[in-house]
C-alpha cells in the first residue's frame, strides 16, 4: 500500500530552535532517506518552498485567475513529503515517527487511493 507522510510545519516552532539543533535535523535528513530507498519503501520525496512563493491560480467562468501567495493564511503549511509503499499504516506510522524532523512538525498519513501510471 502506498501512503503519503505530509509533513505540517509551524516556522515559528523550527526558528525557535537553536542553529545546532536545526543543522542536526538537517543532517539526519540523507541518511534517513538512504536507508528508506534501500529497503524499497521511499518512492519519493519533496521538499517546498514557503507558501509565500506559491502561486494560486482559480478559474471563474471559464477563465484562469491567478494570485500570488497562498490559498489561505495559517500559522501551519505543507512544507514536503514522503510518499512511501509499505506493508501497512502501522509501517506508514512508524516510518513517520522516523522523520527527522517528526519532533518538531507534524505528520500526516493518507493512504494513497490513486495514483497516474497505477494498473486500473
Amino acid at each position: 500500500m502506498k501512503y503519503m507522510i505530509m509533513i505540517t510545519m509551524n516556522p515559528t516552532a523550527w526558528d525557535a530552535l537553536p542553529e545546532e539543533e536545526r543543522n542536526e535535523v538537517v543532517a539526519r535528513i540523507d541518511p534517513f532517506t538512504k536507508k528508506l530507498t534501500e529497503s524499497g519503501e521511499l518512492l519519493g520525496t519533496q521538499a517546498l518552498a514557503e507558501p509565500k512563493e506559491s502561486t494560486v491560480v482559480r478559474v471563474r467562468d471559464g477563465v484562469p485567475v491567478v494570485t500570488d501567495g497562498p490559498f489561505a493564511e495559517s500559522k501551519e503549511y505543507l512544507a514536503g513529503f514522503y510518499l512511501v509503499e509499505c506493508d501497512s499504516k502501522e509501517r506508514a506510522i512508524e516510518i513517520a515517527g522516523q522523520i527527522p524532523d517528526a519532533h518538531i512538525n507534524a505528520m500526516e498519513i493518507r493512504p494513497v487511493v490513486f495514483s497516474s501510471g497505477d494498473p486500473a
